[in-house]
């Protein structure tokens, strides 16, 4: 038989109806009592930020309560344990006097032997101490000993170089086996060149004194060190010394090995500048000074070509493909650790940029905006050439950050140039355009540049404005970006010129000027014959017996002829294409044709208008006198008179209209002007 489930407690009502007895607010936690790092003053702190005082202190005080409660509990539970626990601990002291007795007797030799291992610790820390010490004083007095060997070595071997030095620039390996045959015992049967010889001797001497640097740097405030310190530097000026004699030696001469030494020796010594000046001024300085001639006595010295430099960086071209590029080639070799080394920088730019400063100062001087782009362009020509001498990216990245390099293009003020081009080239639009009068272009056809067949001279002038900012003469790619607003400014300047001239010319606050713009948007009241005497028909046919009119108007042959005159004329004959005379007699015949509509239109109305009021005091008059007022007049009327005439004028119109090559049937004023004044039976067709 399977076992029963137990049934539930039964709960009270209170726990139905309410909240149990041992239930907590959110923000109270009992368990934050036990931890050990409990702190009422901070926990009560915290909690008063957002629980009133009164709250907290009835929380805890039924918390205390509960507390009391459930240790009430525990001992009534257990209370027969709790009462037999006095009893049943018997003779407790007398087992405590047994126990400790051997606790201090333990207690006494753990005592004894920390202190034993306290001082063996003492001892040892003692011993190990001494030990550093004497090691750290045996590191430094070897680190002495070096440096001293590294000294006498260095010295050793400087003593070789002087007797050879004045037989290095004979590069004769016999002849200096005679003078000094103690130097050359490193020679070997004597096939060794000599200047290689001493080369490698050099970079021996160098590298023993990048190790003597390194031993110095560790040691440099030791006394044995400051005492040896004025050998050192005398060792180090020989080393420079016979150093530089023997590159300058090798570059006379060409000596590929020695020169490959020698750079190899001012790598170790971490002297790159001292190689670099030795070739500005031994092997590049000379060959600049005969291009760029820039003595000291005279002063600057100009050239043939003035401040020209397009012919000076071709001869320098030259010259650092013949006589330059033979120690570029052994600076950039593959895996010759000479990479450090930038003659093209601080040797050749260096000079040329000094060479052009002393001999051509002219030439950066942006006041000639000609000759200063021509220069500029030379020299940044001059610039790649020199780069594509670097072997890698990373090279011609370096390059265009040395200082030379940038000092050289600090001498090309392109911004003032460009200020220069801007005024000239914006002063020449601004003074067309402040000029007078309009001004035509004669002789159009035959004027190559006008490619455009422009005939304003402002025009024109805007369009070689436009053009002369991107001339290969005038554009530096540098500055494309403001030679581009340049041109917007260009635009906008006679844009807002034409604009307003145009503005003014409709408000009639200007005289007429000649040019074919200013007649393309002129009002038409230019053309216009005046189409007042349309109020004449009114005061020719009201009141008046005048039989139906059978013939336009005089006043209809003069509306176009304005306009005719002006389409016949020179100027449209000559400045206007086709298209453009077609534009603007079409746009000419819409504006009068309106015009004309809206005062037909007007005078109709007020016609009709006029004849109602007449006819109604007439009938009016004719109730009150008894007479029938159902009497029809046969007669026709005064605005049947006008709108025939008027009918009879549009006719005329039209056909004046076609003439000049217009359709009036296509103007949408025209077919309203037909339908306000043609009679009923031919309001569908026009045909005149």
């Amino acid at each position: 038989m399977p076992d029963q489930i137990p049934s539930p407690a039964p709960r009270s009502a209170t726990d139905f109806f309410s909240d149990p007895l041992n239930s907590h607010p959110l923000w109270f936690k009992p368990s934050l009592f036990l931890s050990p790092n409990f702190d009422s003053e901070s926990y009560i702190a915290e909690l008063r930020t957002f629980v009133p005082f009164d709250t907290l202190r009835s929380e805890l005080q039924a918390h205390l309560s509960s507390l009391n409660h459930e240790l009430i509990d525990l001992i009534n539970r257990d209370y027969a344990d709790f009462v037999n626990l006095s009893t049943k601990l018997v003779d407790v002291d007398s087992a405590v006097l047994r126990m400790r007795a051997p606790l201090l007797e333990l207690r006494d030799k753990i005592q004894g032997f920390r202190g034993a291992v306290e001082s063996s610790l003492i001892a040892l820390k003692n011993g190990m101490s001494q030990r550093a010490e004497a090691t750290a004083a045996r590191e430094v007095l070897e680190l002495l000993l070096d440096t001293f060997h590294v000294v006498s070595k260095v010295e050793k071997l400087i003593k070789e170089l002087p007797s050879v030095a004045s037989d290095w620039s004979s590069g004769d390996v016999n002849s200096a086996q005679k003078s000094n045959a103690v130097s050359l015992q490193h020679v070997e049967n004597g096939t060794m060149n000599l200047r290689e010889t001493q080369s490698m001797l050099l970079e021996r001497i160098a590298s023993e004194m990048n190790r003597l640097n390194f031993y110095i740097a560790h040691a440099q405030n030791l006394p044995f060190i400051q005492n040896i310190e004025k050998r050192i530097q005398s060792a180090s000026l020989l080393l420079d010394a016979s150093l530089g004699h023997c590159f300058v030696d090798g570059l006379e001469h060409r000596d590929v090995n020695a020169i490959y030494n020698c750079l190899r020796a001012y790598a170790a010594v971490d002297n790159y500048g001292n190689a670099e000046e030795i070739f500005r001024t031994t092997i590049v300085a000379p060959l600049i000074q005969n291009v760029i001639p820039h003595g000291s006595f005279g002063g600057v010295v100009a050239g043939a070509s003035g401040d020209e430099l397009e012919n000076d960086y071709q001869q320098i071209k030259k010259q650092v493909e013949n006589d330059f590029k033979f120690l570029l080639e052994i600076a950039s070799a593959e895996n010759s650790g000479l990479h450090v080394f930038d003659f093209l920088a601080n040797s050749i730019l260096k000079e040329v940029l000094a060479a052009i400063q002393k001999g051509k100062p002219g030439a950066f001087s942006p006041g000639r905006p000609k000759e200063f782009l021509k220069n500029y362009k030379s020299s940044l020509d001059f610039l790649a050439y020199l780069e594509g001498y670097c072997p890698s990216r990373a090279a011609v990245a370096k390059f265009r950050a040395a200082p030379f390099y940038v000092e050289f293009m600090k001498q090309w003020n392109v911004g003032v140039y460009f200020s220069l081009r801007f005024q000239e080239i914006a002063g020449a639009l601004d003074s067309a355009l402040t000029a007078s009068s309009l001004v035509l272009v004669q002789n159009k056809h035959s004027d190559e540049e006008n490619s455009q067949n422009l005939t304003l001279k402002q025009s024109v002038t805007l369009l070689e404005s436009l053009r002369s900012c991107w001339n290969e003469e005038v554009l530096v790619l540098s500055c494309s970006d403001k030679f581009l607003r340049l041109s917007l400014q260009l635009l906008s300047r006679y844009s807002n010129w034409l604009s307003s001239g145009l503005a003014a010319r409709k408000k009639g606050s200007v005289s007429s000027n000649p040019g074919y713009e200013w007649a393309l948007s002129a009002a038409p009241d230019d053309f216009v014959y005046d189409l007042r005497q349309l109020k004449g028909i009114t005061a020719t046919y009201r009141m008046t017996n005048k039989p139906l009119p059978v013939r336009h108007s005089p006043y209809v042959a003069g509306v176009l002829r304005p306009l005719k005159t002006f389409l016949d004329g020179e100027r449209v004959t000559k400045y206007l294409t086709n298209d453009a005379r077609n534009n603007l007699l079409l746009g000419a015949a819409t504006d009068i044709t309106s015009r004309y509509y809206d005062l037909a239109a007007d005078l109709v109305s007020v016609a009709r208008k006029t004849e109602s009021s007449l006819q109604r005091i007439r009938q009016g008059a004719q109730r009150r006198a008894g007479a029938s007022s159902d009497v029809s007049d046969h007669n026709v009327s005064d605005t049947d008179k006008i709108c025939m005439q008027l009918f009879l004028d549009i006719q005329e119109y039209g056909r004046n209209l076609a003439a000049l090559g217009v359709e009036a049937a296509n103007i949408t004023a025209y077919r309203s002007l037909w339908q306000c004044v043609a009679p009923s039976d031919r309001q569908n067709l026009i045909k005149f």
